[in-house]
C-alpha cells in the first residue's frame, strides 16, 4: 500500500498523491492510502469508506459545518507520470498528471484534516471517485444515495483548480442533438434525393446569429453560450446523405433552471426534431450565506464567477451554497503539460486554515 504523510508540507503531499496512478475506475490504491492515513494520523475524525470514496468528519457540535470535496481520479495517463519539479523564478512548479485536476486540492484538504483537530466549524472531507467520467458513475451521486447525511452542511468547498481564487456557483450545461432526414440517391442523380447535410444550413445560420445573454448575479458576471460541437452524416463518397445530426451545447447562467434552458433551446430550433442527451443544473453563487462570506473574507475579498460546470452544482441541488477553490490553472487540466505552482498550493492552505482556525 502507498504511504502518505498527511502532516508533511502540502506541496510534498501533492507530489506523493500524483505518483499514485488513479485513472477513473482504478482508484482503489489511492483510496486505500487515503483511508489508512486518515485512520492513523487523524484520530479526531470519524472515517468511513464507500466504494473507492473516503469520507471523514468532525463531530464537535459546532453551529456550522463546511464540506470539503475533492475527487481522487484523473483522466488517462499521457506520458506525464511520475511527477517532477522545476523552478520558476522564486517559485517551484510541480508537473504531472493530477497536479491541477485535482490532487493539489486533495493534498490541502488532507493536510488540514490531519493538522486541525478542533476547527472553529465542524468539517466533513469527501474524497471521491469517478468524477472524470460519465455522471452516473460519479462517486458523489453514490454517496448521496447511500450516505446522504455525509453531504449535509452550510457550505461546500470543491477543490477544483481556480487559480487559488474563490469561484462562486457555476453555469449549467445542456447537450442536444438536432436530427434531419433526407432521401438517399446516387450523387450522379442528386436531383432524385434530398441532402440531409445541406438541410443543416438553417439551424447553423440560427446558431451563427444567436446572441447569448450576459447575466450579473451577486455582482458576478456569467456569460452564456450556444455552440455547435459536432456534425455527423454521410453514407459514402457517391451517395446523397439521408440523415445528418447537429450536436449543440448550451451553457446557461445559474438563474435559469434546466427546464427553462431546455425550453430555450427548443425555441431557438423551433420546427426541428430535438433530443436532449444530457443536462445538468447550474449553481447560484450564494455569496450572502454567512459561511460563504467568511470564506471570501479569508481569501481577501476576491471572488469570481465560475464559467463552466463542476460538482458545486450537486451541492447546490442539496440546498447549500457551494464554491470552487483550489490551486492550479484550470486551463491546464487534462493536458499533457499539466502543472501547478507551489505558491497556489500554499495560498489555498493558508486561506482555508484561516477560515477554520481563525
Amino acid at each position: 500500500m502507498a504511504s502518505l504523510d498527511l502532516r508533511s508540507d502540502p506541496v510534498d503531499l501533492t507530489a506523493a498523491l500524483v505518483d499514485i496512478p488513479s485513472v477513473s475506475g482504478d482508484e482503489a490504491i489511492i483510496a486505500d492510502a487515503v483511508e489508512s492515513a486518515l485512520r492513523e494520523q487523524a484520530p479526531h475524525l470519524e472515517v468511513a469508506r464507500n466504494g473507492n470514496a473516503v469520507l471523514a468528519r468532525t463531530n464537535l457540535g459546532r453551529p456550522e459545518r463546511i464540506v470539503f470535496a475533492g475527487h481522487l481520479d484523473t483522466v488517462p495517463v499521457n506520458d506525464n507520470l511520475p511527477g517532477h519539479r522545476t523552478s520558476s523564478g522564486e517559485d517551484e512548479v510541480l508537473h504531472g498528471l493530477g497536479t491541477v485536476d485535482m490532487k493539489g486540492g486533495d493534498a490541502v484538504f488532507l493536510h488540514l484534516a490531519a493538522t486541525l483537530a478542533e476547527p472553529r466549524h465542524d468539517v466533513t472531507f469527501v474524497f471521491y471517485d469517478c468524477e472524470e467520467v460519465e455522471a452516473d458513475r460519479n462517486g458523489l451521486g453514490r454517496i448521496e444515495r447511500e450516505l446522504p447525511e455525509w453531504l449535509r452542511g452550510d457550505l461546500a468547498v470543491v477543490g477544483e483548480p481556480s487559480n487559488a481564487v474563490v469561484e462562486a456557483g457555476c453555469q449549467g450545461t445542456l447537450r442536444a442533438e438536432i436530427r434531419l432526414d433526407g432521401v438517399r440517391a446516387h450523387t450522379a442523380r442528386a436531383w432524385m434525393g434530398t441532402n440531409a447535410i445541406h438541410a443543416l444550413a438553417d439551424p447553423l445560420r440560427r446558431l451563427a446569429e444567436y446572441e447569448a445573454r450576459t447575466v450579473e448575479i451577486d455582482g458576478l458576471t456569467y456569460r452564456e453560450g450556444l455552440q455547435a460541437v459536432r456534425v455527423s452524416g454521410g453514407v459514402a463518397g457517391n451517395v446523397v446523405p439521408d440523415e445528418a445530426v447537429l450536436a449543440v451545447n448550451h451553457r446557461f447562467a445559474p438563474d435559469v433552471s434546466v427546464e427553462q434552458a431546455e425550453e430555450h433551446v427548443r425555441t431557438v430550433f423551433d420546427g426541428y426534431d430535438i433530443t436532449v442527451v444530457d443536462r445538468s443544473p447550474g449553481a447560484l453563487p450564494g455569496l450572502s450565506a454567512p459561511a460563504t462570506a467568511e470564506l471570501v473574507r479569508a481569501a481577501g475579498g476576491e471572488v469570481a464567477a465560475k464559467l463552466g460546470w463542476t460538482d458545486v452544482a450537486r451541492f447546490a441541488a442539496l440546498g447549500m451554497p457551494a464554491v470552487n477553490f483550489g490551486p492550479g490553472d484550470p486551463t491546464l487540466a487534462h493536458t499533457r503539460q499539466e502543472h501547478v505552482r507551489t505558491r497556489d498550493i500554499r495560498r489555498v492552505t493558508e486561506v482555508l486554515r484561516t477560515l477554520l482556525a481563525g
